[in-house]
Parts: structure tokens; sequence; C-alpha cells
């Protein structure tokens, strides 16, 4: 009996050694979870013996147990380096659509060949979908899904409107709208220009200039003439009631008693001898905005029909018109202080950005952002419960059904991105560990060397 003492000594010490060795050998392996073994201790008692004197058996290993507490953070610059700060896993599966998911704290993610965001061993990371907004629209785990990321920001809008906000000098001198030439600036006191899109995404030059007229500042007021010009061919103003080409005029004070008393039509003749109408802006004698004429600024259609700036392929009737948003005309200089257009061109992935709450938004070329989903956070009731596979674990009977939810809510713990959750094994520990253990398989082994030499004592009695 005393033989099978010293053997099941010499296995739990053993065992305890496997546990302290794969401890020490995984340091380095991110959210790895050290293990524990824990052992008890044998007796088996018959009804009739006297369980005063009965010896114990010796000793099992009852469990070798996995310690889920918090490991430190490493950070890093890799935005798909996913941590978990508190309680739960990733949700990983071995293949798209596959509902036999694994969980992990380990947090290596990566591109694949497809932009599906992956660990190491190719198991796709699983999210629950979102609305546009952001907001999740399901936190069941059966409705999660893996996670890929779009090159593309989707269809190009074209531009219907561009806004400008902008101070126009007072002092300019003053020149003749009719002999304007874009590309001439002394018939010009000044211009900007904005990129604005067509219906395909293909980026064109909007250009608008400003002439101050002569005699062009009587009774309390003073006009200005916008000429718009897209890619260097002339855009007329339009007339949205009649559908035609506006004709608007400014007021001149001819004969210079400060007093408007004619007009003149704002539009220049161009080299080929075709007339381009433009738009009048109009300031109080405090230099605040008063309006426009015409009264909403539309211009003609960029198309063949219109203007004839845009290929054929693009969609020809697309219009702009211009807000002038509170401009100015002090004694000052020159000044465009917004200049935005609502077009959009088709944006290029520039980055991924994974947040607290674990929104995964992707970043566009074109100044867009997009939610993608949100990655899917699971706990167990009983986490010592899972069944490890490597660096994984699979759910059990003992650990109980998952639990899914979203990052940072309830008990769920939240997502750092750009970093890693290292081992939580404190080697200094694992080594004096490995030391008692070392000492508890050689004192086991003296036991079973005892027991041998009493035996051989025994059989050598005549």
């Amino acid at each position: 009996m005393s033989f099978n003492i010293a053997l099941s000594g010499i296995a739990a010490a053993q065992t305890d050694l496997d546990t302290t060795a794969n401890n020490i050998a995984n340091v380095n392996t991110v959210g790895f979870k050290e293990s524990r073994a824990e052992f008890d201790s044998v007796y088996a008692n018959s009804l009739f013996s006297n369980s005063a004197t009965k010896v114990g058996d010796g000793a099992s290993v009852a469990a070798v147990a996995q310690q889920f507490h918090q490991g430190s953070l490493k950070f890093t610059n890799n935005p798909l380096d996913l941590a978990i700060t508190g309680s739960g896993f990733f949700a990983i599966a071995g293949d798209i659509g596959d509902s036999d998911l694994s969980y992990t704290r380990a947090g290596t993610f990566k591109l694949n060949n497809e932009n599906f965001i992956v660990d190491n061993s190719g198991n796709y990371l699983q999210a629950f979908p979102v609305n546009a907004d952001g907001s999740s629209s399901s936190v069941s785990l059966s409705t999660t899904e893996p996670i890929q990321i779009p090159e593309t920001a989707g269809t190009p809008v074209s531009t219907s409107e561009v806004t400008i906000t902008m101070n126009l000098p007072a002092g300019d001198t003053a020149l003749d709208p009719s002999a304007f030439d874009p590309t001439d600036p002394d018939t010009f006191n000044n211009a900007t220009s904005v990129t604005i899109y067509d219906s395909l995404g293909e980026a064109h030059i909007m250009s608008t200039y400003y002439i101050k007229p002569e005699n062009a500042s009587a009774d309390g007021r003073s006009q200005w003439v916008s000429f718009v010009t897209v890619d260097g061919i002339a855009v007329d103003a339009w007339d949205s009631t009649t559908d035609t080409e506006a004709s608007v005029s400014y007021d001149v004070d001819s004969d210079g008693d400060g007093v408007f008393d004619t007009t003149n039509t704002a539009s220049y003749t161009d080299a080929n001898g075709v007339v381009h109408q433009g738009v009048v802006l109009d300031f109080d004698d405090v230099g605040a905005y008063t309006g426009s004429d015409p009264a909403t600024l539309n211009f003609e259609e960029l198309g063949t029909s219109g203007a004839g700036v845009l290929d054929p392929g693009a969609d020809g009737t697309q219009a702009i018109s211009i807000n002038y948003s509170e401009p100015t005309q002090f004694s000052s200089s020159f000044e465009v202080t917004a200049l935005e257009q609502d077009g959009l061109t088709v944006g290029r992935l520039t980055g991924v950005e994974i947040g607290d709450d674990g929104l995964v938004e992707a970043t566009y070329s074109n100044g867009t952002s997009q939610p993608l989903s949100r990655v899917a956070i699971v706990r167990f009731r009983n986490e010592q419960g899972l069944s490890q596979n490597g660096s994984s674990w699979s759910a059990s009977q003992n650990s109980g059904d998952p639990i899914a939810g979203e990052a940072g809510s309830g008990s769920f713990g939240g997502i750092n991105s750009a970093a890693l959750e290292q081992s939580n094994v404190n080697l200094t520990t694992e080594l004096v560990d490995l030391i008692t253990a070392q000492r508890n398989f050689q004192a086991n082994s003296r036991a079973l060397e005892i027991n041998n030499t009493l035996q051989q004592t025994i059989l050598q009695i005549r």
C-alpha cells in the first residue's frame, strides 16, 4: 500500500511540474491564462474497518484549473490589436457562416486577403450588425457575422450645392464686368475655387470670380458681379422659374450724384462671341450681405445640353447652386472663411478604428467614415468550466451557455484598440512553484525508495 501512496504522490508532483512548466513556457503568449494543479487526498474505508486507524491512500489531481484574472496590457501601433479589460471573450468562427464558435482573449487580429478581420489561425472575428448611426441592430450571438472592411465607400454623390463665406474688399479698384476674361487676372478683382464631383465621382474645378463694377455704389448700397466657370468653361446663371438663362442687371450711378439712375447687364461675351450671364451680390452701407439677383443662385446644367462640361457618361442634368452664407464687404483684404460642397467621390480605405464600445469604423480618402459592425463580447457564468482548445476555449455543460453583449455595457468588459492582453503568468511565482513541485517529487521518490529498502529487509529475514 505504501508503494501506491508514494506513486500517487509522484504522479501528482509530476502533474504539478508539468502545469508549472506550461505556465512558464507561455509567459509571452498573448491572452494566455495560467493554470493551477489542484490536488485531493485519496481515502477509502470499508463499513467494518476502523476509521480511527485508517491511513489515507495518497493523492490525486482533482483538476488543472485555469485562472482567468486580468493580464497586463501591452500597447501597440496596430489598431486591429484588441484587448479586453474586464470580463468577456472575443467570439471567433473557423469559417464564414460557421455557428460553432470558439472564444478567446488573444486579440492579435489582422486582415486576410479578402479584407476580413481574422486571428493568427485564420479564424473570423465575430461582430453584431449595426445601423447607419452606429447603434447595434441586434446583440444576439446567432446574428453575429465576420467583419469585412470594404475598400471603397460606396456610390459617388454629385455636387448640387456650394456654400461660400467670404469678405469682398470695399476699397478694390472698380472694373468693367463686360470685359471679364477668366484667363486674364486683370479683368476681375478676386476669385476662389473648389473641387466638385459629377455623378461618376469625377472631380472638376469650379471657380467663382468677383468684379466690383464702376459706379455701382450709391444710395447706401454696393453691388458686385460674379461669374462662374467649371474646368475653365463658363456656366451661366439660370432662372429656375422660367427655365431659361437669367438676365441680370446691376445698378449704376452714371452721373456720380450718389443715386442709381441706370442699369448695366451682368454679362460678358467670350472670344467665340457667346454671351454669358452672371449674378449680382448686394451689400448695405455697413458691409452686410442683403441678397442677390437672382434671389436663388442657380446655374445651368453641366451636361451637353447646358455648359458642356461633363463627359457623355455622366449625368448631364447636374446643376450647381451657390449658397452665400453671410458674406461681407469690409475695408479689408479678400478672405474666404468657408468653402464647402456636398458632393463625394469614391473613397479609398485609409484606416480602421475600433472604439471602447467595440464599434468598428472605416475611414476613407474622401473624408467620410462608415460604421461597419460592433465587436461581440461573450461571457460565461463559469469560466473555469470552459473546454480549452489551445489559445481559445469552447462552451461546455460546466461553463453554461454563452451570453453575448456590447463591450462596456453591464458586466461586459471594455475593448482597448491598439493593445494586447499579455499572459497573466507571474514568472517569479512560477519559479517558486517549480522548486516546490521539485521538492515534492523528490520527497515522494525518497518515500518510494525507503519502502523498497524495508521490503528488501523483510525478504532477507531467515
